[in-house]
């Protein structure tokens, strides 16, 4: 969070800071810490930019347009002969290799109707007043890809590329340019650390070694797995070899009672073999 002293002293340079040359800014780091990133970059929207924008009667849009940067770059035309503004989109200008590509269109907003100062320090007041000074380039990341999307894209920058800007003030009756800025110096997106690079706290390991380690997790995992299915099998298995080694011994304790029973049975009784041994006749 921003100290509102500092946020102060930011939106009073945004406002009163006198320019030599009228071009789009990149965003101070008192609104973005990090900016720009690999993918976008935040610039200060042109409050107090254009003397036409503080007509109350004007009804007026800023026109946003992207290009990288080259020598063309410099002076790329964004008007038709009939001072109308182009609105060539990001896939006919190639991400902005071809030309300029129009990226964005808001309010151009009166001098007397920007956020009151002594609002910046309130938390729930910052994300307002944010999107009211800067914009952020880059940050659409569906339309490019999305066939039905209807609306002015802007979608993703290219990463480790440079870029220029410039703002535009459209007349939304006659849809002429009233006004527009001179191109921005080049301003460059981040480019990718390679993995050797990043920072591994704790300990600051080496690309390498998150690796390594990473495959050895897996491993471990792995033979965690096998140890676990190895240990389920042997107990089914003795459970299994328990239960068939009961049902043979009892099968052999039946068949070793019933012996004598069975060869009894075949016999006589020795009461009745007594009662006729006495039946016998002399």
């Amino acid at each position: 969070m921003m100290h509102p002293l500092w946020a102060a002293l930011a939106l009073t340079c945004l406002q009163l800071c006198p320019a030599a040359d009228i071009k789009p800014q990149i965003a101070s780091l008192a609104f973005a810490t990090n900016n720009p990133t690999l993918t976008t970059i935040a610039l200060e929207k042109p409050f107090c930019m254009f003397e036409g924008a503080a007509s109350a009667t004007l009804p007026s849009k800023i026109y946003l347009y992207v290009m990288m940067d080259s020598v063309e770059a410099r002076v790329a035309p964004v008007l038709d002969n009939g001072s109308h503004p182009l609105r060539t989109t990001v896939q006919q200008a190639a991400g902005g290799r071809r030309g300029p590509y129009w990226a964005a269109a808001f309010s151009a907003a009166r001098c007397e109707d920007l956020p009151r100062l002594q609002d910046a320090g309130d938390p729930a007041r910052a994300p307002q007043i944010l999107d009211a000074y800067l914009f952020r380039v880059g940050g659409n990341t569906t339309c490019m890809w999305d066939p039905n999307y209807a609306g002015v894209c802007n979608p993703p920058l290219a990463k480790k590329t440079g870029y220029r800007f410039k703002y535009v003030l459209v007349n939304t009756t006659s849809n002429s340019a009233e006004d527009q800025s001179l191109w921005s110096d080049p301003i460059r997106t981040k480019r990718a650390l390679p993995w050797s690079h990043l920072d591994t706290w704790p300990g600051r390991r080496s690309g390498s070694m998150i690796v390594i380690t990473s495959i050895l997790s897996s491993l471990a995992f792995v033979l965690l797995v096998g140890l676990a299915a190895a240990i389920t099998y042997r107990i089914l298995a003795s459970d299994g070899s328990e239960v068939e080694t009961r049902h043979a011994s009892q099968v052999t304790q039946e068949a070793a009672s019933g012996a004598p029973y069975s060869s009894a049975s075949r016999g006589v009784a020795p009461e009745r073999a007594e009662a006729y041994a006495g039946n016998l006749p002399c």
